[in-house]
């Protein structure tokens, strides 16, 4: 079996695994607390993270809250959060602005996102991950959206992945493609940096 089968095996393993913990919901809020703790303190007033798909932790319910602190905050900047629309010409990704009832429809993949808002450059991205390792290396579902968007960045947003514990990967080996993620947290708390 070569590399690209074994990740591909790996992936459904994961995904399955994450769709039939039995205690799920109970880690994802103490996901979303370890989330809005993070938050705390940071500068950012635009924020990246996505619609979560296939048992995915869903970090929209800490952003929005993370956006109604700041308005009750009366910051002078207007605190946004953007989800992705797949460029497929490019293979990359926009953020596009998102609020609760906002207008959706599907993309390509039958993905909610949002429907002619406006496009928003994140100064912090929160990235879902099937599984992550040592050094800030995820594994994502395979498409590559997110290394070619990192790549292609400027300036690069902070990068978070957002996952489950048992998605930690001893082993997992990144390719010369792959771009390190700045930070990684879990329901444990914050795993990268271990600082």
């Amino acid at each position: 079996m070569d590399n690209y089968e074994q990740k591909r095996a790996l992936r459904k393993r994961l995904i399955e695994q994450r769709l039939k913990m039995p205690d799920r919901l109970q880690r994802a809020e103490h996901l979303q607390s370890v989330m809005r703790v993070w938050l705390v303190g940071r500068s950012d007033t635009v924020i990246g993270a996505y619609w979560p798909i296939k048992g995915e932790f869903d970090p929209l319910p800490a952003l929005h809250r993370w956006k109604e602190d700041g308005e009750l905050l009366d910051e002078p900047q207007l605190r946004r959060i953007g989800l992705p629309v797949v460029d497929k010409q490019h293979g990359t990704l926009k953020f596009h602005a998102w609020f609760p009832g906002c207008p959706m429809e599907e993309d390509a993949y039958g993905i909610p996102k949002p429907k002619d808002t406006e496009v928003v450059v994140p100064t912090l991205l929160f990235v879902p991950c099937v599984g992550y390792g040592l050094g800030g290396y995820r594994l994502g579902y395979g498409g590559g959206f997110y290394d070619k968007t990192l790549a292609g960045l400027r300036p690069k947003p902070y990068t978070v992945g957002l996952g489950y514990s048992n998605a930690f990967l001893l082993d997992l080996k990144p390719e010369p493609h792959d771009v390190p993620l700045d930070a990684l947290l879990n329901e444990q708390g914050v795993v990268w940096p271990v600082a």
